[in-house]
């Protein structure tokens, strides 16, 4: 399964999280099919989004979308976006 995997500093978690939470995009009709969003420990104003898709291009028509967000109104609630596409090659449980 493709991830894209996003990552960004927020200045506020909670005005990002509302943002993110009226899916602007439409994650679902995009074809995603699970998101996780992880926080650092020691620092609560950076964001890791993890996007699962079923195709790397359902992934890569996310992406486009996502850089025009951040080009736009997506600047108000995160700074310095990146967000790379890649795919898991193995998951083992001890």
């Amino acid at each position: 399964m493709p991830l894209l995997l996003i990552e960004h500093t927020v200045p506020s978690y909670d005005a990002w999280k509302q943002a993110f939470d009226e899916d602007p995009l439409g994650r679902k009709a995009s074809g995603v099919r699970r998101y996780q969003i992880h926080r650092p420990v020691a620092d609560p104003n950076f964001v890791f989004v993890d996007l699962e898709f079923g195709t790397v291009a359902e992934a890569e028509r996310m992406l486009e979308k996502l850089k025009q967000l951040w080009a736009g109104q997506g600047a108000a609630v995160m700074h310095n976006p990146t967000a790379r596409i890649v795919e898991t090659v193995e998951t083992r449980v001890p």
